[in-house]
């Protein structure tokens, strides 16, 4: 099907994003519609939402704006699940962004629970979640599964959306890695041209992929996951994350959807171009 018409028909790809306070996100975002912007925000009735209205409700209780009504915690998003973030840089793709859902205790699991459910099934296409990114930040404090992660992994029933699991800031690994190859005697440059490929070794036989892949621990593991260092600088490749994508999403309509939507890569485009 010709893109053009492919867009008329399925309008935007959707992409729920799920992760802790400062997992970095949002900047995956902006890399992955090659902007440095913040998005807009609509609410499901496709209104644009006033970033006062949204600052606001950070710090008083509940807010109203029209016909709208929106909950207490702008960070903790599990109202905010609802509203789409998009981005003017590439408005093809629209984002829901389950922000610090972990902080809020069962109730507020089991309404991101019922997003997913209710948005696997929505009649139009177009209205559903087509993949999950579910990051998870590889710095200092967060090497370590939450509760949460491990809940979502066990019990969250995705359906047939693809989950994609990505490890963000996983430069943060480097240090020890760097650290251990100088004390071998390695040169600083020699150590800093080999440290990604032996953190990305270390992480492989790490206990983070065990549990997340066991089939003890996780009823519902990821299809696949993905290691993203460096997200912050202005040369960052989120290339390998929209391979990825493209290649755990089963149906070819939705394929087509992504591979023309996204403009990180053209070599993707005519890749699959020619396969489709």
């Amino acid at each position: 099907m010709d893109p053009s018409t492919l867009r008329k028909k399925f309008e935007r790809f959707r992409i729920l994003i799920i992760g802790r306070a400062n997992a970095g996100k949002t900047t995956i975002l902006q890399r992955v519609c090659k902007t440095r912007e913040n998005p807009e925000i609509y609410n499901s009735a496709g209104e644009k939402i006033d970033p006062a209205v949204l600052m606001a409700s950070r710090e008083v209780g509940d807010v109203h704006c029209g016909q709208q009504h929106y909950s207490t915690s702008f960070q903790r998003g599990v109202h905010d699940i609802e509203n789409e973030m998009v981005f003017r840089s590439n408005p093809g793709f629209v984002f829901h962004d389950s922000r610090g859902f972990e902080a809020g205790g069962h109730s507020e699991f089991d309404k991101v629970k019922a997003f997913i459910a209710w948005r696997s099934t929505r009649g139009r296409l177009s209205s559903r979640i087509h993949v999950i990114w579910y990051c998870i930040p590889m710095d200092e404090d967060g090497r370590s599964f939450t509760e949460a992660e491990v809940k979502f992994f066990s019990q969250c029933d995705t359906g047939s959306i693809p989950v994609i699991v990505l490890f963000t800031k996983f430069d943060a690994l480097y240090d020890d890695e760097f650290a251990e190859l100088i004390s071998k005697g390695v040169s600083r440059k020699d150590a800093e041209a080999l440290v990604p490929q032996r953190a990305k070794e270390a992480f492989a036989d790490g206990p983070q992929l065990k549990l997340l892949y066991s089939c003890e621990n996780n009823q519902r593991p990821p299809r696949c996951h993905i290691c993203l260092p460096d997200m912050d600088k202005n040369d960052a490749d989120c290339g390998p994350l929209i391979e990825r994508t493209a290649e755990v999403l089963d149906d070819d309509t939705l394929k087509q959807l992504f591979v023309s939507t996204q403009r990180t890569t053209l070599e993707l485009c005519m890749r699959y171009a020619v396969e489709m």
